[in-house]
C-alpha cells in the first residue's frame, strides 16, 4: 500500500507508533533530536500518549491526527511526540500525573503541552477537533497555546516550573510515620460501603474488574473469618462472569464495563486484567470449590493460549476494542443473525439463555450474557457455530508486543493455578514464558529489559518488570520445586534493590539508575488494575525472605510501611495489594519444609493436600530426597531438614520455631 504520508514512527516497533507512522504530523519518537529542535526553533513540545487498542486514542487520531488542518498547525508551530505508554510507564506516570494535578483527571489519549525541558504547563484527555459546547476543540486549543507561546511565554515557563517542583514534592511525599493498627479494618469497610449488592462489584459506572481489591479482600476473609469478605468477592466473580464483559463465545475477559451490572464492556481486552482475573477465580475456588470459578479459569486461558501466545510461547498484550472502525463490531450481534446461523430450532434458546432480543441491549445489536439466566453452562455445540461464524469476520487489531511485566503476571496466574487444578499445560505454558524472558528479555550486559517485538528486544526494564517476575519465579517454583526458578528469583531481586532502592530515604524508584533521566524520578505505590512495584516487591520480599532465612529482605517489606504509611492511612483502599502484605507481615505466617521424593504417590498427596487449599500465608519450600535438585546449594540452613523412614516428611516452622517431623497425611492435613 502506497501512504501519502510517513514520519519518523515507521522506524519503531511500538504497534500504537506504527499506528500513527502514517499521519500528516511530522511525529517524533521521545527523543533528544525532538527536544533540542524544540528548543533551537523556540517552539513547544505537543505531547500524545496512548495504546493500540485505546478507542478514544483512535478516536482522536482520525478526528485530529489525520487531519491537514491540525497536522499544518502542529507542524507549524509545535515539536510532536508521540509516545506508548505500555512501553514508556515512566514517561505516563509523571504526565498522568500532571494531569490528574491540573484537571483533577486522565485518561487516555493523554494530551500535554511543555516546555523543552520536559516541564509541563498543560494537560488534558481526548480533545475534539473542533470546540464543541463544553469542550474545547484542538484546533482552538493549538491556536490559543501557540499564542500564549508567542506572547507570554515567560508565564508559561514559570507555570511549567511550579507543576513541576509540586510533581516532585508529590513524588518525594515519604515519611517515617506510624500505619494505623486497624488500616485493613479501615480498607475493608469501604468496601463493604461500597459494595453494589445488586450487581456485584463497588461503586457505580464504570465498573472495573480490580483483581487488586479481590485479591485483598480473600486475604482479609482468611485472617478476620468475616464471611462478608468472601460473598462480595464470589458475587462479584459470579456477576462479571455473567455480564457482557465477559466474551461468552470466545472467552476473556473486556477491560472494563460502561454500566453498573458489567453488561456493556469497553471491548478491549488486556494481558493483564486476564491474568489477575485467571488468578482472583483459581484462588476462590480453592476457598469456594465452585466449579463455575475453576471453568472460567479454564476458559480465561483457552483464551489466552489461542487467541495471545506466540509460537515461541510468550504473551502478546492486547486486542482491540475496535474492528471496522466500530467499537465492538466482532462480538456483538443482532437478532436474525443469531437465527440465520443456529436455525429456529436452537436460535430461541440460545437467544433467551443469552438474552437476545430483537431489540438489542447495545445500537440496536445484543451484547451476550447472561445476567438474570437460570442456567450458566451455554451448550457448546451451538457456543461452537457461533464462534466459528464469528471467526469470519474482521478480528479487532492486536498488540502483538511482549512486556516482561505482564508476560509476569500470566507467570503468576497459570503457576497457581496449574498446581490447584493439577494442569500440567498450565505449568508448562508458565515455564515456557519464563524460558522466553530468559532467553530473549536479557542484553548482552545480563540486564532485564521491558519490550520484545518484531525479533528485538529493547527498553531497560522497570521496577514493575523486576517485581512481577520476581513474582512470577517464586510462584513457579512453589509449583514445581524446581529450584533454577528461586535461584533466578533472588538474583533478580538484588539487581532490583541495587538499581531501583532508595537508599536515602526509602520505597523503590520506577526506573532504574542507569536509566534516561526524566524531570521527575517517581515511587508507584497505588494499587490500580495492576499492583504497583513497591506493592509487588513487598510482598516478594516477605515470602524470600522466609524462603531464604534471610532477615534483611523482611527489614526491607517493613521499612516499606513507614516509608508509605501516610499515603496508606489516607487511601487504605488505593494500596489493597501492599495490605495484602501487611496481612501477610502480621498473620500467623507458615513456613512449609516437605522432605521427599517428587515421584512417590505420598509425596503427591502431600502436596495435593496442601495445594488443594487457599494458604496465602504460607510458604513453602521443597527437598528432593533424590538428590536430583541444588535447592541444598542454595540453601544451606535446610540440610539438617531430612525424611523419616524414607516417608515424605513436612516440618511446618513459624516465628523462628519448628514443630517435630510430620510423616501422617491426617496429621499433615491438621496443619490447614
Amino acid at each position: 500500500m502506497k501512504y501519502k504520508y510517513t514520519n519518523r514512527l515507521i522506524e519503531e516497533k511500538s504497534p500504537y507508533l506504527l499506528q500513527h507512522a502514517h499521519n500528516p504530523v511530522n511525529w517524533y519518537p521521545w527523543c533528544n533530536e525532538a527536544f533540542k529542535r524544540s528548543s533551537n526553533e523556540n517552539k513547544p513540545i505537543f505531547l500524545s500518549i496512548g495504546y493500540s487498542t485505546c478507542h478514544w486514542c483512535h478516536v482522536m487520531e482520525k478526528e485530529s491526527f489525520e487531519d491537514i488542518e491540525v497536522a499544518k498547525l502542529l507542524n507549524e508551530h509545535f515539536i510532536a511526540i508521540k509516545v506508548d505508554r505500555e512501553e514508556r510507564p515512566d514517561i505516563d506516570s509523571i504526565y498522568m500525573d500532571a494531569c490528574q494535578a491540573l484537571t483533577g483527571g486522565g485518561g487516555w489519549p493523554l494530551t500535554i503541552f511543555m516546555d523543552y525541558h520536559q516541564r509541563p504547563f498543560f494537560a488534558g484527555t481526548y480533545f475534539p477537533k473542533n470546540t464543541t459546547f463544553n469542550h474545547i476543540g484542538l484546533i482552538d486549543l493549538l491556536k490559543k497555546i501557540k499564542d500564549s507561546w508567542i506572547d507570554n511565554k515567560e508565564r508559561l515557563i514559570e507555570s511549567s516550573n511550579g507543576i513541576t517542583e509540586a510533581l516532585k514534592s508529590l513524588s518525594n511525599n515519604v515519611n517515617d510515620k506510624k500505619l494505623f493498627n486497624n488500616v485493613d479494618d479501615l480498607a475493608y469497610n469501604i468496601f463493604l460501603h461500597a459494595f453494589d449488592t445488586k450487581f456485584g462489584g463497588f461503586g457505580k459506572q464504570p465498573k472495573f474488574p480490580m483483581p487488586t481489591n479481590l485479591y485483598f479482600l480473600l486475604r482479609y476473609y482468611i485472617e478476620s473469618k468475616d464471611d462478608k469478605a468472601l460473598l462480595m468477592v464470589t458475587y462479584t466473580l459470579e456477576s462479571m462472569y455473567r455480564g457482557g464483559i465477559y466474551d461468552h463465545l470466545g472467552f476473556g475477559f473486556s477491560r472494563y464495563s460502561t454500566d453498573n451490572k458489567w453488561l456493556v464492556p469497553h471491548f478491549e481486552k488486556m494481558l493483564y486484567d486476564n491474568a489477575l482475573l485467571a488468578l482472583i477465580y483459581t484462588e476462590a475456588y480453592q476457598i469456594t470449590k465452585n466449579k463455575l470459578f475453576e471453568k472460567a479459569t479454564d476458559e480465561i486461558f483457552t483464551y489466552i493460549f489461542r487467541d495471545m501466545m506466540s509460537k515461541e510461547g510468550a504473551f502478546y498484550s492486547a486486542q482491540d476494542a475496535d474492528s471496522e472502525g466500530t467499537e465492538g463490531k466482532f462480538y456483538v450481534w443482532s437478532y436474525n443473525e443469531i437465527m440465520e446461523v443456529l436455525g429456529y430450532d436452537e436460535g430461541p434458546v440460545f437467544a433467551k439463555q443469552l438474552n437476545v432480543t430483537k431489540r438489542g441491549n447495545f445500537e440496536g445489536k445484543n451484547i451476550l450474557n447472561l445476567i438474570g439466566s437460570e442456567k450458566i453452562n451455554v451448550n457448546k455445540k451451538i457456543r461452537n457455530k457461533l464462534f466459528q461464524y464469528r471467526k469470519k469476520r474482521k478480528h479487532p487489531h492486536k498488540d502483538d508486543k511482549v512486556l516482561t511485566s505482564w508476560n509476569s503476571l500470566m507467570i503468576v496466574a497459570l503457576s497457581v493455578a496449574g498446581r490447584v487444578f493439577k494442569n500440567d499445560n498450565y505449568i508448562y505454558a508458565a515455564k515456557n514464558a519464563a524460558e522466553f524472558i530468559f532467553n530473549e528479555l536479557i542484553d548482552s550486559d545480563g540486564r532485564l529489559l521491558a519490550r520484545y517485538r518484531d525479533g528485538t528486544a529493547s527498553i531497560l526494564a522497570y521496577a514493575d518488570d523486576y517485581a512481577s517476575l520476581i513474582w512470577g519465579l517464586i510462584e513457579l517454583y512453589e509449583s514445581t520445586f524446581e529450584s533454577r526458578y528461586l535461584e533466578k528469583a533472588i538474583k533478580l531481586n538484588e539487581e532490583l534493590v541495587k538499581h531501583f532502592y532508595d537508599k536515602k530515604s526509602g520505597g523503590l524508584f520506577m526506573y532504574s539508575d542507569d536509566a534516561e533521566k526524566l524531570i521527575i524520578r517517581p515511587k508507584e505505590i497505588y494499587d490500580n488494575v495492576i499492583p504497583s512495584s513497591n506493592s509487588i516487591s513487598t510482598l516478594n520480599w516477605i515470602r524470600l525472605a522466609r524462603l531464604t532465612n534471610n532477615s534483611d529482605l523482611e527489614k526491607l517489606a517493613i521499612r516499606q510501611f513507614e516509608v508509605f504509611s501516610n499515603k496508606i492511612n489516607e487511601s487504605p483502599s488505593s494500596c489493597t495489594f501492599l495490605l495484602s502484605s501487611y496481612l501477610y507481615l502480621n498473620s500467623k505466617s507458615k513456613e512449609l519444609i516437605i522432605v521427599g521424593d517428587k515421584e512417590k504417590t505420598r509425596t503427591k498427596e502431600m502436596l495435593d493436600i496442601l495445594n488443594t487449599n487457599f494458604n496465602p500465608f504460607i510458604t513453602t519450600l521443597f527437598i528432593d530426597t533424590k538428590g536430583s535438585d541444588k535447592i541444598l546449594e542454595l540453601m544451606p540452613h535446610l540440610k539438617n531438614y531430612t525424611s523419616v523412614n524414607d516417608v515424605p516428611t513436612a516440618y511446618v516452622c513459624s516465628n523462628n520455631t519448628c514443630s517435630l517431623p510430620i510423616i501422617g497425611i491426617n496429621e499433615f492435613k491438621d496443619i490447614f
